[in-house]
């Protein structure tokens, strides 16, 4: 049974919105919360019929903010505010996106400070608990005034129109897709078609969903790491935490740096190579992983922090003030998202280029202190991971192409009322394409890594990177002649992508920071 998460005026937990965007969690509406909608709906309703214009409630929007619309226009006037803002295009959006999006605009509905009837935000949550997702396009948000265009796209499943797919992703007319859920199309009254798209929700929800990815794979970064170290034979003496919190005082270096020490730990390789004493130091892509994977894991706290904070807002224009006025703001603007969505992006690519360098330090014999050239069991009849490393570099550079910021771009619009905007939209939808990119970089590092350490048989790698070698070799062969290799890649990232390399790294030493 799927768990379910109770939306409150307090509003929600990053972990709430991953359990329904990702693993389907059922939404239960708080009796007070509904409460206090209903009541600030009464107010609403008050403003709506006095004779003084009201913006979003009796006036038009945007560039047509001064046009008052008289009363027996105004249904209508949401229904074409909504339509005509469906306006997205290109690919469709993925599932998880739409449920994040849909769930934090609820969640800015429960604050109380949207005037929308209750009826509007419990059917929000009935789509939701249906598993009705609407079909949201890839492009049309400008990141300002929200994330306009996909909202209006899943308003206007709301109203029984638009298009949706059913929890199985089969597309069916959206009247039908409502019946069968008991779901009565919406007919929105004042304030409501506003209410329903003015948010930052997209941008929020994928900032959110990113963040897990890339905890995750930073720390999964700290494994290839030391399992690149062994296969190198490099030196595990860099690692060592009186050289980082003391020195440097960066929180993620140090937590890198110990992650990175604790895996090494009980390694016969390493102990061979201090023996051996023929090296200083090794190049800067093991020597300065901590330092590179530790901002890594700085920014991210930084990215943390600002989510947290959108996940208390309440974020609508006009919106409702608690002694009743209804006033306009900039609240809508996502560059305190866009940036941090931008900022990820550049951290991603740089986590990945390091790692596409230590991959390729392994495949060069000239660098591998003695392994065979590419890996290869035969090299010259056998190409071993030579073009593994084509495939990371190709990666690497899309990154490269992702960092640039969409944040330092705008594009008036409105009529130029809406003269400066932020892209957080776009910027969340490339970084989304940068964590793919990135677990799949270091899905390839950790094949090859694992080779690596295997090819210096009869030495042995340090306990933990055995346990993460037996997890790999479940799926993926050892050392041997050229074999198709896209699977590998593929089953090397399923592994990245259900937990399990991180936890048999974890098993004897502990959680990773």
């Amino acid at each position: 049974m799927n768990p379910s998460v109770t939306l409150s005026t307090t509003g929600l937990t990053a972990a709430d919105v991953l359990a329904v965007a990702r693993r389907g969690a059922r939404v239960e509406l708080d009796p007070e919360a509904r409460e206090r909608v209903a009541e600030v709906r009464a107010h609403v309703d008050e403003l709506a019929s006095g004779a003084t214009p009201v913006y979003g409630v009796s006036t038009g929007f945007g560039a047509l903010a001064d046009t008052a619309i008289p009363t027996h226009m105004r249904q209508a006037l949401q229904r074409s505010l909504i339509r005509s803002h469906a306006a997205g295009t290109g690919p469709e959006v993925e599932t998880e996106v739409v449920r994040a999006l849909m769930l934090l605009r609820a969640r800015t509905l429960a604050s109380g400070r949207t005037g929308v009837r209750p009826v509007v935000l419990e059917t929000l949550l009935a789509l939701l608990n249906s598993g009705i997702t609407p079909i949201v396009h890839e492009h049309g948000s400008l990141g300002c005034s929200g994330d306009l265009a996909p909202l209006a796209h899943c308003a206007m499943v709301l109203m029984g129109e638009g298009r949706a797919r059913n929890r199985d992703g089969t597309e069916h007319p959206v009247r039908e897709l409502l019946a069968e859920a008991d779901i009565e199309p919406l007919e929105l009254a004042e304030k409501e078609g506003l209410a329903l798209i003015n948010g930052t929700d997209g941008m929020l929800g994928m900032l959110l969903m990113a963040i897990a990815d890339l905890v995750q794979l930073v720390r999964t970064a700290d494994v290839t790491t030391a399992l690149t170290v062994q296969g190198l034979r490099g030196r595990d003496s860099v690692f060592r935490p009186e050289l980082h919190e003391p020195l440097r005082p960066h929180p993620g270096q140090a937590a890198s740096a110990a992650n990175i020490h604790a895996l090494l730990q009980g390694s016969p390789i390493l102990d061979d190579v201090a023996a051996e004493g023929s090296r200083v130091q090794d190049a800067y892509s093991l020597r300065c992983a901590p330092q590179v994977a530790g901002g890594v894991r700085d920014l991210l706290e930084h990215a943390r922090t600002v989510a947290e904070r959108e996940l208390t807002a309440a974020i609508d224009n006009p919106v409702l003030l608690p002694d009743g006025t209804v006033t306009s703001n900039g609240n809508f603007h996502g560059a305190p998202v866009g940036y941090v969505l931008d900022f990820l992006a550049v951290v991603a690519a740089d986590l990945a280029s390091i790692a596409e360098r230590r991959t390729d330090r392994m495949l060069d014999k000239a660098r591998s202190h003695g392994l065979p050239p590419f890996l290869a069991e035969d090299p010259g009849v056998d190409s071993g991971f030579m073009i593994a490393q084509y495939t990371q570099a190709a990666l690497v550079s899309e990154m490269k192409r992702l960092a640039m910021p969409a944040s330092v771009d705008s594009i008036p619009s409105s009529a130029m009322q809406e003269d400066h905007v932020s892209m957080g939209w776009n910027a969340a939808r490339k970084l989304r394409t940068a964590v793919e990119n990135l677990r799949r970089v270091l899905a390839i590092e950790l094949l090859t890594a694992a080779r690596a350490v295997d090819l210096r048989a009869p030495l042995a790698p340090s306990p933990a990177s055995i346990a993460v070698i037996d997890v790999l070799r479940e799926t993926v062969p050892g050392p041997g002649p050229d074999r198709f290799l896209a699977p590998d890649i593929a089953e090397a990232e399923a592994r990245l992508v259900d937990g399990s390399i991180l936890a048999a790294a974890e098993r004897g030493i502990g959680p990773l920071r």
